[in-house]
């Protein structure tokens, strides 16, 4: 398997755009702290959070694409399992079969899961400090608050075992963790 350092220079070398680097990033922080709730390998599955939208600056226009572009960039580079879990996060575009394991879903509620937290800190003074599962909740359920993001994907995290509240806040707390790199901390 890649190492981290390495998986951050393929990512800066496919995508350009900060925003999808944060996304990377927070992405990855999320399934760290999945990972290390669930009990499984951290480096797995951050690097694969990491990798996830490997393709997207390329498949943006090509949806169906999607994934499967990641996986090809990346056979050699992870393990099956992961390339499996890219391939089906995106299983509604790009007609991967639809996901079957635990790490599928983890990495389809984790990434997805970071469009609200990011947004949700986008709008508060204090952005993510002091964030909470119920504020989050409450945004989940104003449809036109990040209309892109995907509600029932983020309530997939039942899928992995975990209730919706607890979810929430394993994104928080580690998103938390990385606020700074990715402009979300308190000015």
């Amino acid at each position: 398997m890649i190492s981290r350092d390495q998986a951050f220079a393929l990512l800066k070398e496919h995508n350009t755009e900060a925003n999808l680097i944060n996304h990377a990033l927070e992405s990855e922080a999320v399934l760290r702290g999945l990972a290390a709730k669930l009990g499984r390998d951290e480096e797995l599955w951050g690097i694969t959070g990491l990798l996830h939208d490997l393709d997207y600056t390329v498949t943006k226009e090509a949806h169906d694409r999607h994934g499967l572009d990641t996986v090809s960039l990346l056979e050699g580079k992870l393990p099956e399992e992961a390339l499996a879990a890219i391939r089906r996060h995106a299983f509604e575009m790009n007609g991967a079969e639809a996901p079957e394991t635990e790490f599928d879903y983890a990495l389809r509620c984790g990434e997805t899961v970071t469009g609200m937290v990011h947004a949700g800190a986008l709008v508060r003074p204090t952005k993510i400090d002091g964030m909470t599962p119920k504020s989050l909740k409450k945004k989940m359920k104003d449809k036109a608050f990040a209309a892109s993001v995907n509600r029932d994907c983020i309530r997939e995290c039942d899928k992995i075992g975990l209730e919706l509240g607890e979810f929430l806040q394993i994104a928080i707390d580690s998103v938390t963790n990385i606020a700074p790199e990715v402009g979300l901390a308190a000015e």
